[in-house]
């Protein structure tokens, strides 16, 4: 894509109502608009990034079983008559009439709709296990949205639903979703740590928070440091075995929301110089809650013998905006966005210091022609914005690799390839800095 045609409103002032990092960096790099309070336009920049991490939380759901569809924003409000939360839920959800008068809902989450789905659908304990899933926007009418995305009124959102005979299944279709989030989060980059956290309005009795830490984070968190240093799942888990020793390792040592914290048990079994105390952003959120839908919504099977058995439910939520916001926050810099290359909404900027240079604008061409042939994402700046414009733009937006050619180098047939991260320059000839980004 070429700068001079793309769409990329960036703004050199950060707007007063920008509180922390993600906010104000979403906004100066032109990712988003505000339309109204905790809602917003996701411009041409920011649904790259947004669509990135769709993608990835699409594939490892798959990978582990669930299968996709895609349920409606709105909802019949007596469908949550029926489970008791209508009432019990609070102003947070947004309460609408159709034309006919009719309750309506924005759904903040499905768990009704998803029991509505499958009880009219499956009837033996044959037909189970089964996890459906799938990636709408949300609603939530927050008090008082802040933070920008990270605590929108607006998000977009992954939740899955987990149907099973008996607590057997369940919890294993609870660890493996346990396991695909942390593949999920590993291949963005990120070190999500499960903690153990309050299952709020959803219900239920074994609930973890993935946490990443961030001084930023809306929520106060308590853990051991090893965490820090565990490593990756492999890249293929057998979500058909046990998975309950990964499980066990993730949950061997003390991590806790502010919900769940004890801090007589954390100081005992934490040394104190393992010990972190700081605050952190909650990307995705994982329940076990048994019968509590399909008890009273009817969402039952016929059992081996016979009998009708109300069938034991999980639910799996991951926060996709929010992960963006959430990405950010965990890797910026003074300068701005340091994007993990798995998300970054294009691997290279290319930025050519002479529009018009015969030299620049050939080996420009070149490289542009030979990337994209090669499926590497370019950003080109062929703008004629002075030099240091243009590398506070690449800054801002935090592309992994910016690929900077000059008309002093370009006499020599030479590019300055640079690291976004690390801030590493190196001085290469074409070929070889075509065989570092490909």
């Amino acid at each position: 894509m070429r700068l001079s045609q793309y769409f990329l409103p960036v703004l050199k002032q950060t707007p007063a109502e920008a509180q922390i990092a993600s906010h104000r960096l979403m906004l100066r790099a032109g990712m988003i608009r505000q339309a109204s309070a905790g809602i917003y336009s996701w411009l041409p920049l920011g649904l790259r990034v947004l669509s990135k991490i769709e993608q990835i939380v699409r594939e490892e759901q798959n990978r582990a079983g669930a299968q996709e569809l895609l349920m409606p924003t709105i909802q019949p409000a007596d469908l949550w008559r029926e489970s008791g939360r209508y009432d019990d839920y609070g102003k947070e959800m947004l309460r609408i009439q159709d034309r006919h008068e009719r309750d309506m809902l924005y759904g903040p989450t499905n768990e009704e709709l998803i029991t509505d789905i499958f009880r009219h659908s499956v009837r033996s304990y044959r037909d189970l296990p089964r996890n459906l899933y799938h990636i709408q926007w949300k609603f939530r009418d927050e008090v008082r949205p802040r933070f920008g995305i990270m605590r929108g009124r607006e998000f977009l959102m992954k939740d899955n639903y987990s149907f099973d005979l008996d607590y057997a299944g369940a919890r294993h279709s609870y660890n493996k979703m346990f396991v695909a989030y942390l593949r999920t989060f590993e291949r963005m980059g990120l070190k999500a740590i499960p903690m153990a956290a309050d299952s709020g309005p959803i219900g239920g009795d074994m609930s973890h928070e993935f946490i990443i830490l961030a001084e930023t984070g809306e929520s106060e968190v308590y853990c051991h440091a090893d965490y820090l240093g565990f490593e990756a799942l492999a890249e293929d888990p057998d979500y058909d075995n046990d998975l309950q020793p990964v499980v066990d390792r993730w949950t061997s040592l003390y991590a806790a929301t502010d919900e769940k914290h004890d801090p007589a048990r954390f100081e005992a079994e934490v040394p104190a110089d393992r010990r972190i105390a700081t605050r952190g952003i909650e990307v995705g959120h994982i329940f076990y809650f048994g019968t509590k839908y399909s008890q009273p919504m009817g969402a039952t099977v016929t059992g081996a013998d016979g009998g009708e058995v109300p069938v034991e439910m999980g639910s799996y939520g991951i926060g996709v905006s929010r992960l963006v916001g959430g990405t950010i926050e965990a890797s910026h810099d003074d300068a701005g966005i340091v994007w993990p290359e798995p998300v970054a909404p294009f691997k290279v900027g290319l930025v050519n210091l002479k529009p018009g240079d015969a030299a620049c604008d050939g080996i420009c061409a070149d490289l542009y022609a030979k990337l994209g042939g090669a499926g590497v994402e370019v950003l080109y700046d062929d703008t004629e914005e002075r030099a240091g414009a243009k590398f506070a733009t690449m800054d801002l937006i935090g592309l992994p690799w910016q690929v900077i050619v000059g008309p002093r180098g370009a006499k020599d047939g030479k590019v300055e390839l640079k690291n976004r991260r690390s801030g590493d320059r190196d001085e290469l000839g074409l070929d070889a800095a075509l065989q570092r980004l490909i």
